[in-house]
């Protein structure tokens, strides 16, 4: 069972580093203590603004004009989703985790009236989703920061696709398995660099356990195999994520700054070669019309 995570919007607050050595670890999400430091202190960062900001306005590329019903699997805090849901979206929020739910309800209390009522939180195991949502299919479904954490996706993969309409999308992010050697690499830790290239897995900092990255052409097949077709794929965290790693600070209280890291972030995610080696990437599938 995989534990809820989420992200987050350029004027909020993002997620804690995920990337892609050994078998991955499960957080704790049920920890009211790490749900808290989750949300209150990683989505702190520039880093983590730049990649909601990034990662919505891709998704606003796909999605179909509101209000469109959204399922984010995995959601955490929902800083993801709840953008969606004041843009006009309805959402459903669906995590295992009763502390991070927790949280989403408060942040949830601070949205307009009306953002709120377009907004449903579920407990539930991603792997179970279908069941949770009683079958019901949406426009689009969302799994952002889950997949590393887990050894077989295929099982979660297989519920997102279930719960997509025909015509729908999925979108997924998760870590770049081909750029886990640049943040040893950064650091100066050359001997786990070197290990890196070919290692399944990498440390996740910030969180003191190791994640599985993904592959583009990997996480398409596995998708392909549930009727769902990569549309488009993009790069996140492609400068940001890399001048934190080398030492330089970054200032979240400049909002200056963080608006033009946002727009150049926003560009490169777009474009090779600068796609290919972000940290993390976020791929948008769309399922056939018919199953």
């Amino acid at each position: 069972m995989f534990r809820g995570l989420s992200n987050n919007m350029l004027y909020h607050r993002p997620m804690i580093d995920d990337a892609a050595h050994a078998t991955p670890a499960d957080p704790t999400w049920s920890d009211p203590a790490l749900a808290s430091r989750f949300v209150d202190d990683a989505y702190a960062t520039v880093k983590g603004r730049v990649r909601t900001h990034v990662l919505h306005h891709q998704l606003l590329e796909h999605l179909p004009p509101a209000p469109a019903a959204v399922l984010d699997v995995g959601g955490g805090a929902s800083h993801q989703s709840f953008p969606l849901a004041a843009a006009g979206h309805n959402i459903t929020v669906l995590d295992p985790s009763a502390a991070m739910l927790d949280q989403a309800r408060t942040r949830l209390a601070n949205l307009p009236a009306e953002a709120q009522a377009r907004a449903t939180l579920l407990q539930s195991a991603g792997e179970d989703a279908a069941a949770a949502t009683a079958g019901r299919r949406f426009d689009a479904v969302l799994c952002h920061g889950v997949l590393g954490y887990l050894a077989d996706p295929s099982p979660l993969i297989a519920q997102l696709c279930a719960c997509t309409k025909p015509g729908g999308i999925v979108s997924i992010m998760t870590g770049n398995a081909a750029t886990q050697a640049i943040a040893p690499a950064l650091r100066r830790r050359w001997s786990d660099a070197l290990a890196a290239f070919d290692a399944p897995t990498a440390d996740i900092p910030g969180l003191g356990v190791r994640g599985r990255g993904d592959t583009v052409d990997g996480l398409g097949a596995l998708l392909q195999a549930h009727g769902v077709e990569t549309e488009r794929w993009y790069g996140t965290w492609t400068f940001v994520d890399w001048l934190a790693f080398g030492g330089t600070p970054l200032d979240d209280a400049d909002d200056a700054e963080v608006a033009a890291i946002a727009a150049v972030e926003l560009e490169a995610s777009q474009r090779d070669p600068y796609r290919q080696v972000s940290r993390a990437f976020h791929l948008i599938g769309r399922k056939t019309a018919r199953d």
